[in-house]
């Protein structure tokens, strides 16, 4: 289970006390909940075949965040195709060349 800061606590018990008021409009809870109706309606299957360390990378990362697997697959393609999803930068590293040996000087006598 994700660890839970001081500001999260207490956002969750003002929100347990009822404490806290919602701050859209009927307009924008009506566009909110078409976009969640549209997100979360699967009206197609699809079968893939995936490698076995992949599926299990897949299941143990969907354990972490507390989803199902297909679940967290639809969601990353879900992000994917709407232009969500980032890639995490590539670490930084030394150059991928290698320097040049240094050349030895010989006597051409």
């Amino acid at each position: 289970m994700p660890k839970v800061d001081d500001y999260e606590v207490e956002v969750l018990t003002a929100f347990e006390k009822g404490q806290l008021k919602s701050v859209a409009t009927k307009a924008e809870l009506a566009k909110f909940k078409a976009a969640a109706h549209a997100t979360a309606t699967k009206d197609r299957r699809v079968n893939i075949r995936l490698s076995s360390g992949d599926l299990n990378d897949i299941q143990v990362k969907a354990l972490e965040e507390g989803v199902p697997y297909q679940t967290l697959i639809a969601s990353v393609l879900h992000k994917y195709v709407t232009g969500r999803l980032a890639e995490r930068p590539a670490p930084a590293t030394k150059s991928a060349r290698k320097p040049a040996a240094k050349r030895r000087a010989t006597s051409s006598s």
